[in-house]
């Protein structure tokens, strides 16, 4: 193992931990309240925004799959980490040019943002699991994909659950059905939903629209493309081949090219 594989392995185990967490107090208090408000509104409501966001996916998923790269095979992982940085740079500022864009527009153009913004990140996705040599002409790394965007946009009990099936993925995909309709998609946009609601309220407030567009989009690639480069290296690296002693070393090269794109959560 070379010293960037090596130390982007520290780096994977640092991460992992963080995935592990389980929900602090105040986790489970904003979610319990999301829960509650959920509860309030009609099964009607949930149907069809279940729906819409169900069928929204299956088009950005099987409609991109038609004009992404083929899997790029023969490269470090130190050439994919700077190639997927790169793509992510780009979609970012994509999604700061279209927040702002509907933001500034006024509630009708505004609620064009979801299906536009969706349609961003599933294709950074789809780009990013070019760059690191898998190939989403099979279904189950469309799979994958979406579990990637769960990861990032869910409440840490349900980014836990997630987790859980990522880690063991070679084994677990083979238990998947067939069908992408057994899949969870109520669960899929209710989380959703959760995390970015209030966001993409103000949003649609005059005057400040704009600039909440840019920003929350820029904020949402951003993690998109950091939880996905993970996601993807924990799948190339074997996290047996050595033993790592200082799991909190922030030194490598993932922390020297943080601030290239990625924001630091405060």
């Amino acid at each position: 193992m070379n010293c960037y594989d090596y130390t982007k392995l520290q780096e994977l185990q640092n991460w992992k931990s963080k995935m592990r967490k389980k929900p602090s107090i105040i986790n489970k208090a904003s979610k319990a309240t999301q829960n509650k408000f959920n509860n309030m509104l009609p099964d009607n409501y949930h149907n069809i925004l279940t729906s819409a966001i169900k069928n929204m996916t299956k088009i950005v998923l099987f409609g991109s799959k038609y004009i992404t790269k083929q899997p790029m095979y023969n490269l470090s992982l130190e050439s994919r980490d700077l190639l997927a940085l790169e793509k992510i740079k780009n979609y970012k500022n994509t999604a700061m040019i279209e927040g702002a864009g509907t933001g500034a527009g006024g509630l009708l153009i505004g609620f064009t943002d979801l299906p536009l913004l969706l349609s961003i990140k599933i294709k950074l996705l789809y780009e990013l699991a070019s760059i690191y040599g898998f190939d989403i002409n099979d279904y189950r790394e469309r799979i994958y994909i979406l579990n990637i965007f769960q990861l990032a946009f869910s409440s840490q009990e349900h980014a836990n659950k997630v987790f859980n099936k990522m880690e063991i993925w070679d084994s677990y995909k083979n238990t998947l059905s067939n069908d992408i309709n057994d899949f969870d998609w109520k669960e899929f946009q209710q989380e959703y939903r959760d995390y970015i609601d209030l966001a993409k309220l103000l949003q649609l407030v005059p005057g400040i629209g704009a600039f909440v567009g840019a920003y929350v989009n820029n904020k949402l690639v951003d993690k998109l493309g950091e939880y996905a480069m993970y996601c993807y290296q924990m799948r190339i690296l074997d996290d047996n081949e050595i033993n790592i002693k200082d799991k909190n070393n922030d030194t490598g090269f993932f922390s020297k090219y943080k601030n290239f794109v990625f924001t630091k959560n405060k």
